[in-house]
């Protein structure tokens, strides 16, 4: 058993038959003998090492050289740079007796969607692996790479801004299949080539890419065999350069290593970390072992870590999950035993399975959370007490981790997709959408509910919001209080720090009084927040002068948010909370972007325009960032789409009414979601 035995991945992920992307997005159509212009649709990076395979691509598939790569000439790199700082974390107390901090960590290889097609700035459209359990993992792969359409794939950039957000870092792909799935030999001596200084510069060139995108590192499999040991020295060598050069500077790079490729140059799935691969564990920061391990492996594979002077929670046991999700049969003592120190960390690989697997009949992004809740957290929902089982979530074991630390701090309970945009509450935006960039904090405990009565399902819900695509649902019948706890933190306050709410009550909800719940050194503070009528009436804005009101108690930090609510003549509850914020200064509205233009164009003959945006940064302003949005007749708007970055496609511009031009505006948006005049554009069509 090894990582590619997946057919489907090693044919550039083609069995995600669930990924949806624009009609004729990645696939070249043609009218008789004349095909279109090509689309402006900016994709996420893929190359070979050097050499391309013979014969012609697939449709849709263009093959690059990384040897040949120069950003000053790659016109998607201003799409698919990150814009988001790796954020410090920390781990709060775990809120169960099992979970352990400073032990076994979690790994993850997702497939987010094909290879080559895949969209640098979301899509129109809300199915989507919209990940957001940040909270138990400490490294995403961004997973995949074909032999068909290239072996080295760069993350996007809405990806890693919400990584980032979140302290998470983002791998790229360096991927050497098998020859039974197309892998050549020659690639893996075309990465390995040293230059005339001995040194290797397409490690050099990985490097370059990593720092110029914005992510954090690469994640390097070698499975193409027949290598000898000459070989298996350069590919060791090349590991620790990578390493040694990507953490030059500051930069922070991390390689890890999949338990493939042994020091012979042949292809030998040890399963655990043996003689025959620690060189390469050595090389690197972490390592991925093979998914056959057995508890004496991990268990040796642990000692011998430490003999070598390193953490055995830098090796991640492999859990495969792409078929079964948490049905997925895994011997978990031997990984994480509920006694005693955890042996390893671990890694899953494909645990986007949670959306692919949905049925057909129910897909939605609210199956989908419902679903990677469950994955994450337990059947049971409930973090605080993780039943007993066959399927041991990570918040079972594994301390989450938070990046609250500073303010402000705001969070809308935007999940990065959505089947409309909202602005305060009032819709924008009339289709289905994606962009991880636009994510949230989100709660990390999914969910922590205190009550004496009856447990209400808490989620996101998706057909209304205050602002972006969701918001947070409280649902159920109520016979007293239901405390939800939202947020572990460690938010300085003062005597000025005021809390912020947008909250209602939908049509058949009884009333609802509302606490905002506040941990602090000395214990927790219930602040009232109003009482909203039954039935529901719109959103209702709140502000609470939480500083005032903690004066006098201990310590200047608040440790925990959460929100109590209880109906005063109990039944049932449709409760939403649209926004949370907490700050100490009102809001000033952030300096507009600098000097938009469209770069380039393109109009269908029957349909509407294609477009590439950019603009520059306004100075001396903290942008979250930019939204963009048409100009309507009478005053309206229409939501086009959103990003952290400096550039944006715009996949669909419909012509109103037949008019000759047409406005854009572009608005930088700060972190407590305070927008800015626009900054207008014109399309003449």
């Amino acid at each position: 058993m090894h990582i590619t035995r997946r057919k489907a991945l090693a044919a550039g992920a083609a069995g995600l038959a669930a990924v949806a992307l624009p009609a004729g997005q990645g696939r070249a159509t043609g009218r008789g003998a004349a095909a279109p212009p090509p689309t402006l649709q900016p994709y996420a990076s893929y190359w070979f090492p050097d050499s391309l395979p013979a014969g012609s691509p697939p449709p849709g598939v263009v093959r690059r050289s990384l040897a040949a790569w120069d950003p000053a000439k790659d016109p998607d790199l201003p799409f698919n740079r990150s814009a988001v700082p790796l954020a410090a974390r920390f781990a709060p107390p775990p809120p169960n007796a099992t979970a352990r901090a400073g032990q076994a960590r979690v790994c993850a290889l997702a497939a987010f969607a094909h290879t080559s097609g895949n969209p640098s700035q979301g899509a129109p459209t809300a199915d989507f692996y919209a990940l957001t359990h940040w909270a138990y993992l400490d490294e995403l792969v961004f997973w995949g790479g074909s032999s068909g359409e290239g072996l080295i794939l760069a993350p996007n950039a809405p990806v890693v801004d919400a990584a980032h957000r979140n302290g998470v870092p983002v791998l790229g792909t360096v991927f050497l299949p098998p020859a039974a799935y197309g892998g050549q030999l020659q690639w893996t001596r075309d990465l390995v080539r040293r230059g005339p200084d001995g040194g290797f510069p397409l490690a050099d060139r990985l490097i370059r890419v990593a720092r110029e995108y914005g992510f954090d590192g690469w994640f390097v499999n070698a499975e193409t065999g027949g290598g000898d040991a000459r070989l298996g020295a350069d590919m060791r060598d090349f590991v620790a350069y990578l390493q040694k050069r990507g953490e030059a500077g500051g930069a922070g790079l991390r390689v890890t290593w999949y338990d493939a490729m042994t020091v012979s140059g042949g292809i030998d799935w040890r399963n655990r970390l043996d003689d025959h691969n620690a060189p390469f564990f050595r090389a690197a920061r972490s390592m991925f072992l093979n998914f056959n391990w057995d508890r004496a492996g991990l268990g040796s594979s642990g000692g011998l870590a430490r003999n070598l002077g390193r953490s055995p929670y830098d090796l991640w046991a492999g859990i495969d999950v792409e078929a079964r999700g948490w049905d997925t049969p895994v011997d978990w003592d031997a990984v994480v035993p509920a006694a005693g120190p955890h042996v390893t960390s671990y890694g899953f690989y494909r645990p986007e399975w949670t959306w692919t697997s949905l049925p057909a009949d129910a897909r939605g992004p609210a199956a989908f959370h419902a679903r990677d809740d469950r994955f994450w957290s337990g059947q049971a929902l409930d973090p605080s007490a993780p039943e007993a089982g066959p399927w041991r979530p990570p918040a079972a074991s594994v301390a989450d981790r938070s990046t609250l630390t500073a303010l402000p701090f705001a969070t809308t309970f935007n999940t990065g997709h959505g089947l409309g945009w909202y602005e305060k509450g009032r819709r924008t935006g009339e289709s289905g959408w994606n962009h991880l960039g636009l994510q949230d904090r989100l709660p990390g405990r999914r969910w922590v509910i205190r009550t004496a009565g009856p447990r209400p399902a808490v989620g996101f819900a998706f057909d209304d919001a205050w602002r972006g695509g969701s918001s947070l649902l409280v649902d159920g019948t109520l016979t007293g209080p239901a405390e939800v706890e939202l947020y572990a933190c460690r938010l300085p306050f003062s005597d000025a720090t005021v809390v912020e709410l947008a909250h209602r009550t939908d049509p058949g909800s009884a009333a609802v009084r509302v606490e905002l719940v506040v941990a602090v050194d000395d214990g927790v503070a219930y602040l009232p927040a109003g009482v909203l009528r039954a039935g529901g009436r719109g959103w209702t804005a709140a502000r609470v002068r939480a500083g005032a009101k903690l004066r006098g108690r201990r310590g200047r930090t608040i440790r925990a948010l959460g929100v109590r609510i209880t109906p005063p003549d109990g039944g049932a509850v449709r409760w939403r909370l649209g926004r949370l914020a907490v700050r100490d200064a009102a809001p000033a509205a952030p300096a507009p972007p600098v000097a938009p233009e469209v770069t380039a164009s393109r109009v269908g003959p029957d349909g509407p325009a294609e477009l590439r945006l950019a603009w520059g940064a306004p100075v001396g302003t903290a942008v979250r960032q930019y939204e963009l949005r048409q100009a309507l007749p009478g005053g309206r708007f229409r939501f086009l789409g959103g990003t952290c970055g400096h550039a944006y496609y715009v996949p669909a511009l419909r012509r109103t009414d037949g008019e000759a031009a047409t406005r854009i505006e572009v608005r930088a948006v700060d972190e407590l979601y305070a927008v800015s005049a626009p900054a207008s554009l014109t399309f003449r069509w």
